[in-house]
């Protein structure tokens, strides 16, 4: 394994292109983490570096590939976990200039709200006990940039080390707990300037949503944490990613939970 000052160079690197809007090339190879685990010590690094940045604290976590559709598209065949941060959370309708972004697009999520923590250092959680500390889900869309070169050639590991193409994100109303329907019937759709661009439903996430946040737990277990209490989780595309082009207009629409809307500026 590298020594730890490699993962501190890679984290600045990446940290550093992100803040800077620059592209992401391949990392030298002793920078370059070789798997998960890795990439997880990367990825957290990169994260105390953003929070002293305009992307400012990290509120939450985006899981990755937990839909077929997304594993097939990125390439990576099991869930990843990302940060959300404060600086770059958004209320609908958002309007961003798509010139803040490489190339802007947009994903389908079910955010689930938490009310309580979820620690599976202890001993594993299960779905129930995840439906108890959940305070509300909201409709919501996931802001993605390709920042790559040529994100097909730098492998998984280092994509999950710079929070695979997260770019920020749009949060719909929210929908108390109480007040849920159930979540894995629930059918998402994107709108891309009127006309609908793909649909899925809740069930495509790992069996529901909140196997996904379960699947979170167990991944932050490995790293001595635990999701925290007031933290938004983004459950997984239920849609292939769509890519916008300036003056395009995105909606996300999910049953029981409403619409959120984008528009990229020109």
């Amino acid at each position: 394994m590298p020594a730890t000052r490699s993962w501190d160079r890679a984290a600045a690197i990446l940290a550093e292109r992100r803040i800077a809007g620059s592209v992401v090339d391949a990392l030298a190879e002793a920078d370059r983490p070789a798997d998960t685990a890795d990439a997880a010590a990367i990825r957290d690094l990169v994260h105390v570096r953003l929070a002293a940045s305009r992307f400012g604290r990290r509120i939450g976590w985006k899981i990755g590939c937990t839909t077929s559709v997304m594993q097939t598209y990125l390439g990576i065949g099991e869930p990843c976990a990302a940060g959300l941060f404060e600086g770059t959370r958004h209320r609908s309708p958002a309007a961003l200039p798509a010139s803040g972004f490489r190339h802007i697009g947009v994903e389908c999520e079910i955010a689930i709200h938490l009310a309580a923590p979820l620690d599976a250092r202890g001993a594993a959680l299960s779905r129930d006990d995840v439906a108890a500390a959940v305070a509300g889900a909201s409709a919501a869309i996931e802001i993605v940039d390709d920042r790559y070169d040529d994100w097909r050639s730098l492998g998984a590991p280092t994509l999950i080390a710079d929070d695979f193409f997260a770019a920020g994100h749009v949060l719909g109303a929210e929908i108390p707990a109480s007040d849920l329907g159930d979540l894995a019937t629930a059918t998402g759709v994107t709108i891309v300037n009127g006309a609908e661009a793909g649909r899925g439903v809740g069930a495509d996430v790992l069996g529901h949503p909140f196997e996904a946040v379960l699947w979170l737990a167990g991944h932050l277990a490995t790293l001595g944490r635990r999701i925290e209490a007031g933290e938004t989780v983004l459950t997984g595309s239920l849609v292939e990613t769509r890519w916008l082009q300036a003056g395009d207009t995105a909606r996300i629409a999910i049953d029981g939970l409403g619409e959120v809307a984008l528009r990229a500026e020109a």
